[in-house]
């Protein structure tokens, strides 16, 4: 049995000295495969007498053991530096100027963001912004939405464990919460939009888990329903770069505003083509009306002294119309080919002055 040991010494010794994986794969195989030498060994147990075949047998399991344990661990050994030496020759110098050749794109939904916030701030509103987790009060009571209301049930909404003194929370279903923040720490006049990312629990091509809104509001002792029809009839024609496109309001109704209105676009569909502008058909775009006394009051605003606006738009839903993207879904792909395709320029910021159609 000594023959044995020494056996082992030896693989033991080729192990440690093995320098590529292959060559150490090649020893296992020797040692350890189905006509290897250990694995010989172990079959001839059966001849011994009973007495010496334990003993052997249980000296054989340890030097195979120890083998098979000396050979994971150089294996695992030369993995890390071989993980090692790959990392430190792919290492980038993040510091250095990208090539030229991998210039990347303006994702869509950050270049609407910025046409509609440029064409807002031109109009004196500022940017707001809020917690994509809130209460349950922000997101909807705060709203004047009932308790019954469908936005509150769990199918449309994403719910989370309540917070440790027991408040219900939910990822944001709009970016509203943010006019009730603002309207409670802020002394109108307040003029506001929120761009922001908002969640509710519906996927197909027009619909997304994740997706972005942007809210204005508008609150101070004299906007009336006609400033906010001029408001937003002067973005939808320079958002869309049509100095004589129709918009029209149509009586709705919205929890928190009173009286409210849908806004529709011009369009048109003939010959199979759709077109925004002057048209024989409508498309509905955003919603809007005049803030409802409850939720002004509800944020310690006195609704016989002040009174103000609101209106809410998907930014998916105006870039989609805009820039002829057919399906949200590609929005979230992280395809570098689509982004390629409907990304932009990067720094090629919109402005009013400088043109927000480019």
């Amino acid at each position: 049995m000594k023959e044995w040991e020494d056996q082992k010494t030896k693989l033991v010794a080729s192990i440690h000295s093995a320098s590529t994986l292959d060559e150490l794969e090649d020893i296992r195989i020797t040692a350890l495969g189905k006509k290897g030498t250990i694995t010989g060994l172990m079959k001839s147990l059966g001849s011994l007498d009973p007495d010496k075949r334990k003993e052997a047998g249980q000296l054989l399991n340890a030097i195979k053991e120890q083998v098979a344990s000396a050979i994971d661990v150089r294996k695992v050994t030369m993995e890390d530096a071989a993980l090692e030496t790959q990392l430190h020759r792919d290492r980038v110098d993040v510091t250095l100027p990208i090539r030229p050749e991998s210039n990347g794109s303006i994702h869509p939904i950050t270049q609407t963001i910025d046409e509609l916030t440029a064409i807002f701030c031109e109009m004196g509103f500022s940017v707001a912004d809020g917690p994509h987790i809130e209460s349950d009060y922000y997101n909807f009571s705060a709203l004047n939405i009932p308790p019954e209301h469908p936005a509150r049930q769990e199918q449309d909404t994403f719910y989370l464990p309540p917070d440790e003194t027991g408040t219900p929370r939910v990822l944001r279903t709009h970016t509203s919460p943010v006019q009730i923040r603002t309207m409670e720490k802020t002394t109108p006049p307040i003029k506001i939009i929120v761009p922001g990312r908002t969640f509710r629990s519906d996927h197909d091509a027009t619909h997304s888990p994740m997706f972005h809104q942007v809210e204005g509001l508008v609150i101070d002792k004299t906007s009336h329903m006609g400033h906010l029809k001029g408001c937003l009839i002067d973005f939808c024609r320079a958002f869309f770069g049509v100095d004589d496109l129709p918009v029209r309001f149509r009586p709705s109704y919205f929890p928190f505003t009173e009286p409210s209105a849908e806004v529709d676009i011009g369009c048109t569909r003939a010959g199979g083509e759709f077109r925004i502008g002057k048209g024989d058909d409508w498309l509905e775009i955003l919603g809007s009306g005049m803030v409802h006394p409850r939720v002004l009051s509800g944020c310690g605003i006195n609704p016989d002294e002040y009174q103000g606006f609101a209106f809410g738009m998907g930014i998916e839903r105006i870039a989609m119309l805009k820039y002829g993207i057919p399906d949200l879904r590609p929005f979230y792909d992280t395809d570098i080919r689509w982004l390629k395709h409907y990304g932009f320029v990067p720094l090629d910021l919109p402005t009013i002055a400088g043109g927000i159609n480019r």
